[in-house]
């Protein structure tokens, strides 16, 4: 394990932990960290019980995966398939599309949201559809850029006047 403390936090733990290791009251220690009494005294109790390992910070340990490891790793597999093996129209992953593999995959449902997360421990790069106009004009969209928008920008310029206003 890493001898350097994570936090300023976890430092201040140790270095409580050090000082009643030389000697010091837990009122000394206290007023020293700036900490009431009732916390070196639970810390105390805690690195008693574990060893200065206990002071060390620990992550919060969160929902556990609905989904096994295993499953989680063939889920690819299932995506390969592409969308329209599931039923749905058009070549596109959507992380709703993805969530209802999952369901009628494994039986586990997750918000879309989290299917992102999901994907990305897998290294899936989760893909958006698009969004254009069903009408759109590629050459009337090109004509603008090359035409009328450097017409716009050239009118736009800054005159050497100055407003009286």
């Amino acid at each position: 394990m890493d001898p350097r403390p994570s936090s300023w936090k976890e430092a201040r733990r140790l270095q409580a932990w050090h000082l009643k290791d030389k000697g010091w009251s837990q009122r000394r220690i206290a007023e020293a960290l700036s900490v009431s009494e009732g916390a070196v005294s639970q810390w105390m109790t805690r690195a008693r019980q574990g060893g200065p390992e206990a002071l060390r910070s620990r992550p919060p340990p969160g929902a556990r995966r609905r989904l096994t490891p295993a499953q989680l790793a063939r889920l690819p597999t299932h995506l390969e398939d592409g969308p329209e093996a599931y039923g749905f129209r058009g070549q596109i992953w959507t992380r709703k599309r993805v969530a209802e593999v999952m369901r009628l995959e494994y039986g586990v449902m997750y918000h879309p949201t989290h299917v992102g997360r999901l994907l990305k421990a897998v290294r899936w790069s989760p893909q958006k559809p698009m969004r254009r106009a069903r009408q759109r004009d590629e050459a009337a969209i090109t004509r603008w850029r090359e035409e009328t928008w450097p017409a716009i920008k050239k009118g736009q310029r800054p005159s050497s006047r100055r407003s009286s206003l």
